[in-house]
């Protein structure tokens, strides 16, 4: 039985073996076709893209139609699971910030005590100015609250023509443009002048709103390390040199005169000199140093002695230091009026209320009349870092003419995570034990910048010497025993 088996396997092969040998020597055979020697491969393989192009333009299969059964239909119901409108919700979720029950002026009312502000940017103390509430009250009277209505629609007073006007003229510029909310600004001035193709390099460190305005504009976005100008220099060199098209686009580089996620100055001097010999225009975001730098607080410019008209765009929100809303935009003629008809922001936004204009007209008025406030707010800043030098577990990596004075970590405690729950920490017991309150460390889940969070101390020339000092004392009381637990 078994010599059987085998006989009869040895036979199958065999015949396999044979059958196998005939199709490739059928194969490799070459045939005549109209005088051409073709060999049997291009024959199968001619065969088989002919099945594939008949298969791709065959009508797919759809099954017949009918209708679902009501017991179908309630079976399909039963097991429907909705995809979640939002996340998960976390811990962080839950944290309640702060609620100010006052003014937000040096002083505020926060849970029934009176603290000191050092969260809010009122960098000149012009929350609360009598001439600024009169300017607001009489508008008020005359224009009611709102105008209901953007620019180009009816939306247009003639406070907001004088405010525009001011503006233009406090900074040496020929044209200014306000803007209904500060934020809006910047990401409404970035996609009216660059569009997909165009070319902007950016500092890795810019605030959310930056961030926004490059991904609406949908250009090509090349990051440089923050307020690195070696950087910068390499990237203009790689993309001048390999880009073919580059006289063809629209290039542009993109900083914060004082960065808002580390209270670092832009060295202006050197951005103007490579964006003359790359040929590239410049949009800088004065919204922390407008009011601040320069002798007459006139920003950036004013403070590196370069010409103003040498910024293509400067944009700033009027919420910092002007302590009104909104924002401007201001350049030449040309580049205001094309925002007129082609920003978003200005375009679809009812404009800003009057009596915020008139604020903003008033804060540039009582900042020309007393210019002793740049000089109280640099004092109140070099008293503040001074007696933060020896803080325990942290460091200043601010400018030292910054309005704005960040505080990082000196070393990570591990993740990113407990950093924050640390620094967190240290606001709350500011808060409750110090009576002093600070800002959040944690950015926004929106906010794609890279760069370390810390505490940001906003100084104003509303601060007295005792504000600031008792500000230095407790920091160095708390971060010392929260060190000392870890």
């Amino acid at each position: 039985m078994n010599e059987q088996i085998s006989g009869g396997w040895e036979a199958m092969m065999l015949s396999f073996l044979n059958t196998l040998n005939l199709f490739m020597a059928a194969f490799d055979a070459p045939s005549v076709v109209l005088g051409f020697r073709i060999h049997g491969h291009l024959v199968v393989e001619a065969i088989l893209v002919v099945a594939l192009i008949y298969l791709f333009f065959q009508k797919s299969y759809k099954p017949p139609k009918r209708p679902l059964t009501e017991k179908e239909i309630d079976e399909l119901c039963a097991e429907w699971v909705p995809e979640p409108l939002h996340p998960p919700i976390t811990a962080d979720m839950l944290y309640e910030p702060p609620v100010l029950e006052s003014a937000a002026g040096p002083h505020t009312i926060v849970g029934g005590k009176e603290v000191v502000n050092f969260a809010s940017a009122n960098y000149l103390g012009l929350v609360g100015h009598e001439k600024i509430i009169g300017s607001c009250m009489a508008a008020l009277e005359k224009y009611g609250v709102g105008s209901c209505g953007p620019r180009g629609f009816y939306g247009t007073i003639d406070v907001h023509l004088d405010c525009e006007e001011k503006i233009a003229k406090f900074l040496g510029t020929p044209d200014s443009v306000l803007y209904s909310y500060g934020l809006s600004t910047i990401f409404s001035v970035i996609p009216a002048f660059a569009k997909k193709g165009d070319l902007i390099l950016v500092d890795e460190g810019v605030h959310w709103g930056i961030q926004n305005g490059l991904s609406l504009s949908r250009s090509t976005v090349v990051p440089f390390k923050h307020n690195d100008m070696e950087s910068l220099k390499g990237h203009l060199e790689r993309v001048t040199r390999e880009n073919k098209r580059l006289k063809k686009i629209r290039r542009y580089i993109v900083v914060e005169a004082i960065y808002q996620n580390s209270g670092q100055m832009a060295p202006l001097d050197e951005i103007i000199r490579l964006k003359e010999k790359y040929l590239f225009r410049v949009i800088l975001d004065e919204s922390n140093s407008v009011g601040v730098l320069g002798r007459s607080g006139r920003g950036l410019s004013e403070h590196y002695n370069i010409p103003i008209e040498k910024i293509d765009i400067i944009t700033a929100a009027m919420g910092h230091a002007l302590a009104t809303g909104g924002g401007f935009c201001t350049g030449s003629v040309r580049v205001v009026d094309h925002q007129r008809l082609s920003s978003s922001g200005y375009v679809f936004s009812a404009s800003l209320p009057p009596y915020l204009a008139s604020a903003a007209i008033t804060s540039i008025g009582v900042l020309e009349e007393n210019p002793d406030l740049l000089t109280k707010l640099k004092d109140n800043i070099s008293i503040l870092r001074e007696g933060l030098l020896e803080i325990p577990g942290i460091t200043i990596t601010s400018h030292q003419l910054s309005p704005l004075v960040f505080l990082k970590l000196r070393k990570s405690i591990g993740s990113l995570k407990d950093d924050l729950v640390l620094l967190e920490a240290i606001n709350d017991k500011m808060l409750k034990e110090e009576n002093i309150l600070l800002s959040a460390p944690k950015r926004s889940t929106l906010d794609n910048c890279k760069l370390p969070c810390g505490v940001r101390i906003c100084v104003s020339a509303g601060h007295s010497q005792d504000d600031v000092l008792k500000l230095a004392m407790s920091l160095k009381r708390v971060a010392a025993s929260i060190f000392a637990e870890i």
